[in-house]
């Protein structure tokens, strides 16, 4: 992979991992098995929702109001790995 790709590339290995951590805490703040009162628990939960906020915002922009089920995170996955797919193509 060309050097000029490769950085970007890491970036969004970077965001999907981030994605999959909002999602997972998602879910076990949902289920309480998380704790929004616990400190570290809220400061990380914070955190990423300010990290994501700007992709995720973009994304609701162009998605139907679904009730309860939020598509954004999947979508977002979607676009970073379809973004991966064609650094890694175009950079052989």
């Amino acid at each position: 992979m060309a050097p000029i790709f490769a950085i970007p590339y890491m970036v969004l290995n970077v965001i999907w991992f981030f994605i999959i951590a909002h999602l997972i805490m998602s879910w076990l703040i949902a289920f309480n098995v998380l704790n929004l009162y616990q400190p570290i628990v809220a400061q990380i939960w914070s955190g990423l929702n300010r990290l994501l906020h700007p992709i995720y915002s973009r994304i609701r922009q162009f998605l139907p109001n679904m009730g309860g089920l939020d598509l954004t995170p999947l979508i977002a996955l979607l676009i970073v790995a379809a973004l991966q797919y064609t650094l890694a193509y175009y950079g052989r």
